[in-house]
């Protein structure tokens, strides 16, 4: 299994509308790297639902409900989505100046490539930032 991490900006989508609706699409990628990552998700896979802006923080956690099919806001037909369902917060939201201060996760994506909308984390980075979340992996 695939673990991976999803930003929005909490002004326009936040962990409480992802809750209140529970499942749904992840659209609006218009990023050549992360569309490959959104096309590479499985039904099951877990992602970090990230907020980006002003907190940048992981607060929660998504399933991939449904893996990549067209994106019906690309009018080009060249980017995907997938669907996201609501799995649970994290107890304690983890920052990105959490995240770069431990040395065990200074090769995360979400340091190295800090623009990149979906992102693949490793094995080792999801339960480290579960543990800090205070959450089981």
């Amino acid at each position: 299994m695939a673990y991976w991490l999803m930003k929005t900006e909490p002004e326009t989508w936040s962990w409480d509308n992802q809750v209140k609706k529970g499942v749904e699409p992840w659209n609006g990628v218009r990023n050549y790297t992360a569309r490959a990552n959104l096309a590479a998700m499985k039904k099951g896979e877990k992602a970090f639902f990230y907020h980006s802006g002003g907190e940048r923080q992981i607060v929660g956690i998504v399933t991939i409900a449904k893996a990549a099919y067209p994106d019906h806001t690309d009018e080009a037909g060249k980017f995907v989505m997938v669907d996201v369902k609501t799995d649970k917060p994290l107890k304690t939201p983890v920052t990105l100046a959490q995240v770069k201060g431990e040395p065990r996760l200074k090769d995360m994506e979400l340091v190295r490539y800090s623009r990149l909308s979906v992102q693949k984390v490793t094995d080792e980075e999801w339960a480290l930032i579960c543990r800090l979340g205070g959450i089981k992996a």
